[in-house]
């Protein structure tokens, strides 16, 4: 089966070194690409060259035919010149700071009737906007955090941060990968908050999230399939050399080894394990997730507080939450992909290329 991969490679130094050896076809990496003039984590969200090989292998190793597609004016010029993949895997997390830019890929593979995995542009725009997500979720009857959305239009702005509990974490509001979030950004104290506010508004240059800090368990949750989607595990992320509260910061992730261990199953109640389960499901369900997606949430209490969804979830062989949290349960690299492949395979409506994937998912 020919498979595509939509995806944003990391770039260092020469563009047209970032897939040594892959040879893709003309065009890929794009000409001038580079990183000059990016934020330390402007890439933070996209995949490496190693992970991009490691999928192209392990579907080459599955029995597929890879096309490398990429993203932006390259995506498309590949998918209208053909021959189109009868399935994408979709990693591509678009590039700017629009709320929607996860939502491109999908939208055009939808517009072309080109099969993929993953959820659909509305879910994707919508767990990236996490006051958007947070709504939604609430909603759904989810515990979340309180929060306050500082945009450009806030109403009664200190009066509401100020009803605020400390401490506070801030964020941008349109991120992942834990961009701007630093350790700095746990704030003590209604002055600096407003600061923080205002500094991480000129960094990124979109609405912040100001978030009462739920000072209890990191957990995150996989989840897999279709009707229904089955939880594969709950993964509790320890600290290693506690010095006050733990923020699973972008420090913190770029020197995981060192700061802390994964333990996975958590280690946790039965019944706080079945609440935590239940508060992803409901999650998944309310922001209408498909085939894969990492949930994350706070624990206190008993109470598992909602922290975002991630529908792209990182699949970073040696370094991805997801990965290895599902290596943790059972389910190697390989498996894993299969089970993404066969999950949008179980759900494919479309005519194009649907007994192809009924194969997959058959085969997986």
């Amino acid at each position: 089966m020919k498979i595509g991969i939509t995806f944003n490679v990391k770039f260092s130094g020469d563009p047209h070194a970032a897939l040594p050896g892959l040879a893709p076809a003309a065009g890929w990496p794009p000409a001038g690409a580079s990183c000059e003039g990016l934020a330390d984590d402007g890439q933070e969200e996209f995949d490496s060259p190693e992970t991009i090989l490691a999928l192209h292998n392990v579907l080459q190793e599955l029995g597929h035919e890879v096309q490398l597609l990429g993203d932006g004016e390259e995506l498309l010029h590949r998918l209208l010149a053909g021959p189109r993949p009868e399935l994408v895997l979709n990693i591509a997390e678009g590039t700017g700071t629009s709320r929607s830019r996860e939502a491109r890929v999908p939208a055009v593979l939808e517009m072309l009737g080109v099969p993929y995995t993953g959820s659909d542009p509305l879910t994707l725009a919508a767990a990236l906007d996490k006051d958007c997500a947070k709504r939604l979720v609430r909603a759904s009857g989810v515990i979340t955090p309180a929060w306050v959305l500082v945009s450009g239009d806030t109403p009664d702005l200190e009066q509401r941060l100020d009803q605020l509990p400390l401490p506070v974490i801030v964020k941008p509001a349109f991120e992942g990968s834990s961009k701007g979030i630093l350790e700095a950004n746990l704030i003590f104290d209604r002055a600096e908050l407003y600061e923080a506010v205002v500094r991480l508004w000129q960094a990124y240059r979109q609405p912040i999230l100001a978030e009462e800090f739920v000072d209890g368990d990191e957990l995150t949750v996989g989840v897999l399939g279709n009707d229904p989607p089955e939880v594969i595990g709950v993964m509790r992320v320890v600290p290693q050399q506690q010095r006050g509260p733990f923020v699973y910061s972008l420090e913190v992730k770029r020197d995981w080894r060192e700061r802390v261990r994964y333990e996975c199953p958590a280690r946790l109640s039965a019944a706080d394990t079945q609440a935590v389960c239940d508060a992803a499901l409901a999650s998944w369900r309310a922001l209408g997730c498909r085939d894969v997606a990492r949930i994350d949430f706070r624990l206190r209490d008993h109470v598992p507080f909602f922290l975002e969804a991630n529908p792209l979830p990182g699949l970073s062989p040696v370094s991805g939450d997801l990965v290895l949290l599902a290596g943790y349960v059972g389910l190697g690299y390989a498996d894993l992909i299969s089970r993404i492949l066969a999950a949008a395979a179980g759900r494919s409506d479309s005519s194009a290329g649907h007994a192809a994937l009924t194969a997959i998912g058959a085969k997986a």
